[in-house]
């Protein structure tokens, strides 16, 4: 008897767009870091004389929300609120104050502690979750006007959450395309294993975008760059859909950091007919050209400008919506509400998955535009 085997795709499908809801449904990582906001505001009541209402579940969601997206200094998978435990694991702190500065971040306690190495005391600021050198007692202070710690802020190098997804998306490519590079060489250019999946997605790079936007004659030295881009914002993109909150391509530093390689290769790689395009632009008069040389040149920046915009910015607002519709169900407190809060959440989720998708071809379609335009031939002397 041949049993179908839809039922169990769909509870697949289900289950992988479910994914990003138990992000939001295990809040421990953040829980300390919302106890810290209730215990400042009842500090600042107490020093102003005041009793403002204590921070309602809406505050919470928000505060919740806002340290979703910023980097942590460790994994944090379960916790048990009333023993006051968490289970997770640290990562290494590595601060330059005086010297290299090299302890474990579990000596904050989830930012409830000072931590002291060498002798030097340094706290994790609740606002903006860096590292800063205080006293023993772990004073920080503000400044009246920007709200800015004065406090010195060392040079950091740790291994954070952002750091280590991306050391392991990096191995983790590294073993994909290792093993299907070794199995075309075993198989006579035919892939195998896991490589089967990933080489429809390599072909399709190479032959829809490389190729249509560099053009025949010098898509083969970008091929590497395109490919690991694309699968590396891929990855990352897929890690932020993940339990366990992590936003690196949601991160302005990572996404200006992948628009600058591109804007370097471009730049660097280019040939003079697109400096010539750029300067002294032909086939317009001069007094245009004259005027045109410095939009053209302005272009130059805005075009890796809008790379690190596009990709941070639709990351970034997509774990904003999506946990700002799962708060729904904390605040609504109805069977109805809730459920509509959930429906809406899960079609959110798989859209996000699309999104992940979708942003890395997009990165990486643009990226190739811009390196075709940088070797593109005059016309004039394809002609001859």
């Amino acid at each position: 008897m041949v049993i179908s085997n839809k039922p169990l795709r769909f509870i697949i499908a289900t289950l992988v767009a479910c994914i990003p809801l138990i992000s939001f449904a295990n809040p421990e990582q953040d829980t300390v870091k919302v106890k810290t906001e209730v215990a400042h505001q009842a500090t600042e009541e107490h020093q102003e004389g005041t009793h403002a209402e204590p921070i309602d579940v809406k505050s919470k969601i928000k505060a919740f929300i806002g340290h979703h997206v910023l980097d942590s200094h460790d994994f944090t998978f379960l916790s048990d609120e009333v023993k006051g435990e968490h289970y997770g694991f640290s990562l290494p702190v590595i601060l330059w104050d005086n010297g290299i500065q090299f302890f474990s971040s579990a000596k904050f306690e989830h930012g409830e502690a000072v931590a002291e190495s060498n002798g030097n005391f340094y706290k994790i600021n609740h606002h903006d979750g860096k590292i800063y050198k205080t006293d023993a007692s772990g004073t920080i202070t503000e400044d009246e006007k920007t709200g800015f710690p004065t406090n010195v802020r060392p040079i950091d190098f740790s291994i954070t959450k952002t750091v280590f997804s991306i050391l392991i998306a990096s191995l983790l490519m590294f073993l994909i395309f290792a093993g299907l590079a070794r199995s075309y060489a075993k198989n006579k250019g035919i892939a195998s294993g896991a490589g089967r999946i990933f080489e429809p997605v390599v072909l399709y790079i190479r032959d829809e975008i490389a190729i249509p936007n560099i053009g025949e004659k010098h898509y083969k030295k970008y091929m590497s760059y395109l490919l690991t881009i694309f699968f590396f914002v891929l990855f990352l993109n897929i890690f932020g859909l993940m339990p366990f909150g992590i936003n690196v391509t949601g991160n302005l530093t990572v996404t200006f950091s992948l628009a600058i390689l591109t804007f370097l290769i471009t730049n660097l790689t280019a040939n003079k007919n697109y400096w010539g395009h750029i300067f002294w632009m032909p086939g317009v008069p001069k007094v245009m050209r004259i005027v045109l040389a410095p939009i053209e040149l302005l272009g130059i920046f805005i075009k890796p400008f809008s790379l690190m915009i596009r990709l941070y910015a639709n990351i970034f607002a997509g774990h904003i919506v999506l946990m700002s519709i799962i708060g729904l169900m904390f605040i609504f407190k109805s069977w109805l509400g809730s459920s509509l809060s959930f429906g809406l959440s899960f079609v959110l989720s798989i859209l996000e998955i699309l999104v992940a998708f979708l942003q890395a071809y997009i990165f990486t379609m643009l990226s190739a535009l811009y390196f075709g335009s940088a070797v593109e031939e005059h016309h004039h002397e394809e002609a001859h």
